[in-house]
């Protein structure tokens, strides 16, 4: 059967057999997949500027080169020493780099796979929501990752501080790659939580006023999460990733507040123009049943004969 054919007989509201859904799966999966590969292989012979991007900032803040050396010898500042051990390493950290790259830069075609394989099966309301989430979800991740990457260089120069006098740091470049993008992605998903209050809340599993009533816990649960998160302990940094999430929250909770009461007075004004009203379904008592005599029966035409038979024909 030509693929035109088959198109035209896919259901229109995106059902179809278990066989054509797996199939679809591993296309959508290959073309994923494919598009990462590409991307790590391009990224691969571009892996030096991009661990320079990365680590620029906090090098810039603690790294013992010559200049930086001499400076820190006379102010008696510490600073470390960026290493690669091994004969290997270089290779694997070129490989980790190249496949971290083709993850996040292809990140826009495999997801749009993703939602082209999910997206049929959703409601209209769902596919609105949907949109909503990734709309502003993505903005929100970028912004957390973005503040991660300022505040690094100064959590960098808290810890380096730390050092005993007399001893010199010597910081493995893998190491220091894994805690900068880990560091991205813890701010870039906690940042993501107040959104998730408000998808619970549009949905109506959770309330804008059950909400405000864990401000408390809220307030010393993100501060808690941010002590872990930094491996700082100065509280300045802590509070650069906390204050935010503060403010997040709160403007999740009054947006929730006000969805609140705008249910309530569409709910109290009745059903609108296009929505179907509800239908009262309690069954009414069944009275007795009038016996159907002959005097209630309709009465039958006459029996006069016209013509010999029984009606005029």
């Amino acid at each position: 059967m030509p693929k035109s054919a088959r198109k035209k007989e896919r259901d229109p509201e995106g059902r179809m057999p278990l066989a054509d859904h797996l199939r679809e799966l591993r296309n959508r999966l290959a073309k994923g997949v494919l598009a990462i590969l590409v991307v790590t292989i391009v990224a691969a012979f571009f892996y030096k500027d991009i661990i320079d991007f990365v680590t620029r900032p906090i090098l810039d803040e603690i790294g013992c080169d010559q200049s930086f050396g001499e400076l820190a010898k006379s102010k008696n500042v510490h600073c470390a020493h960026i290493t690669v051990s091994g004969l290997l390493a270089p290779f694997t950290l070129a490989l980790k780099v190249a496949l971290t790259a083709g993850v996040v830069l292809a990140s826009p075609v495999w997801l749009y796979q993703l939602w082209a394989f999910v997206a049929p099966g959703l409601h209209r309301k769902e596919k609105k929501y949907a949109y909503a989430f990734v709309g502003f979800g993505a903005p929100l991740f970028v912004g957390g990752g973005y503040l991660a990457f300022n505040v690094l260089p100064t959590t960098a120069r808290v810890m380096i501080d730390l050092t005993p006098t007399g001893a010199e740091n010597l910081l493995p470049l893998d190491d220091l790659l894994d805690l900068v993008t880990r560091m991205i992605v813890v701010f870039g998903l906690a940042f993501e939580m107040p959104l998730l209050l408000v998808m619970l809340n549009l949905t109506g599993v959770l309330s804008g006023k059950r909400m405000l009533g864990w401000w408390r816990g809220m307030v010393v649960g993100i501060t808690a999460f941010a002590a872990i998160a930094t491996p700082s302990p100065d509280p300045m940094t802590m509070l650069a990733l906390a204050s935010p999430i503060w403010a997040l929250f709160f403007i999740a909770v009054a947006f929730s507040l006000l969805n609140d009461r705008r249910r309530a007075r569409r709910d109290a004004g009745g059903p609108g123009d296009d929505e179907a009203s509800e239908l009262d379904l309690t069954p009414d008592a069944i009275g007795e049943v009038e016996s159907v005599t002959a005097s209630t029966a309709p009465e039958l035409p006459g029996s006069e004969r016209v013509n010999g038979y029984d009606d005029i024909t």
